[in-house]
């Protein structure tokens, strides 16, 4: 199969391993952005293959992850009104907020629907006239595109019954926010290659020279992501600092135009409230205000709700790359996929919930 059997060969994958434990000299700490990512490394042993010296650490690209708590908390008021429905990613159905998720509103009558496109909300608007549909909109800037021209086309459309909650969240502010950390320990990362077929790699050209990192825009397969580490690698052995692009057959420097563009215009940059890791400038997308029509918080007006996030999960530290989840003193105890504590755990793509399924449990 072209695309991805190759990216699994295990005689590739070998070699690999081979060159990484012969180029490195010295330690060195390394993220993986993304969500998906960590589940690859994990689901493949690759962190078992490392050699000592490389230490992977788990950063913030878990969209449902890093949605604030009080966004959920928001959705929760407007998904228990009469006469809405109320539309998701099934991820985010089981997202704890204060005290409910959506799965137990939908089970004490709630018209929450799973959706796998926003579109399909955009179809439920059409043939529920007489309902509001919202979209909760979550999403790094892969997804941004898709939710974007969707509401551009209700708007286009006069579909008044639809709006969205937007809770995008944008990857270079948060690297940014993790670099600039007095207890920072990342040294290289590997970007998220979903999120650069979009935005291309050119914003990432900064980041590397102010702080001197390695940035390599990598994908998903086990054999991309060992070409990945060992690009990081390389540059790190030898004091460059920069961006090589390890995806090369989905990302281009300047990314998707035609994407950026209906982003552009729907949406726009603001500050954005990260869950477990607090406001970060500039590192969100929210609706432009000559689209406020569409806007779901301010639509149901529940923009005043702000929750403070609990103090027993450590997902923020597990996000920023302090800490793993096996270190969590509530990991696999308090904190459960059935009985989650936080995001992290819920999430196809949290750091937790892969620690869990895949059994790196070495702290208990």
């Amino acid at each position: 199969m072209k695309y991805l059997a190759e990216f699994r060969d295990p005689e590739l994958a070998r070699g690999l391993v081979e060159k990484i434990h012969r180029t490195v000299t010295r330690p060195w700490v390394i993220m993986e952005i993304c969500g998906g990512q960590t589940h690859s490394i994990m689901r493949h042993g690759i962190d078992q293959l490392l050699p000592d010296k490389i230490t992977l650490v788990h950063g913030p690209g878990c969209p449902v992850c890093v949605t604030p708590l009080e966004t959920i908390d928001r959705a929760l008021a407007i998904a228990v009104r009469e006469k809405v429905i109320f539309t998701s990613f099934g991820d985010m159905l089981r997202v704890p907020g204060s005290s409910d998720d959506l799965f137990r509103v939908k089970s004490r009558g709630g018209d929450v629907r799973m959706v796998y496109s926003p579109l399909e909300a955009l179809r439920i608007a059409r043939e529920n006239p007489d309902h509001e549909v919202v979209f909760l909109a979550v999403g790094f800037e892969t997804t941004a595109p898709g939710n974007a021209l969707a509401l551009k086309q209700a708007a286009g459309e006069g579909l008044t019954n639809f709006s969205q909650i937007v809770s995008h969240v944008l990857v270079p502010p948060a690297m940014e926010a993790i670099l600039s950390a007095p207890d920072n320990r990342v040294q290289g990362f590997l970007a998220a290659g979903h999120v650069c077929a979009i935005t291309g790699w050119e914003e990432y050209e900064p980041l590397a020279e102010t702080y001197g990192v390695p940035i390599v825009p990598t994908g998903f397969e086990p054999v991309d992501i060992l070409d990945g580490i060992l690009k990081t690698v390389e540059l790190l052995e030898d004091g460059n600092p920069g961006v090589a692009n390890q995806y090369l057959r989905a990302v281009r420097k300047q990314g998707n135009p035609a994407a950026r563009a209906v982003v552009d215009e729907v949406y726009e940059v603001c500050h954005r409230k990260w869950r477990g890791i607090g406001t970060i400038p500039l590192s969100g997308l929210r609706i432009r205000d000559d689209l406020a029509a569409f806007d779901a918080e301010r639509k149901f007006d529940v923009t005043g709700i702000s929750t403070e996030e609990p103090t027993q999960c450590i997902a923020g530290e597990i996000l920023q790359g302090l800490k793993k989840p096996d270190e969590c003193p509530a990991f696999g105890k308090e904190c459960t996929p059935m009985n989650p504590l936080g995001a992290t755990m819920v999430s196809s793509e949290g750091a937790c919930a892969a620690y869990h399924k895949y059994s790196r449990k070495g702290a208990l």
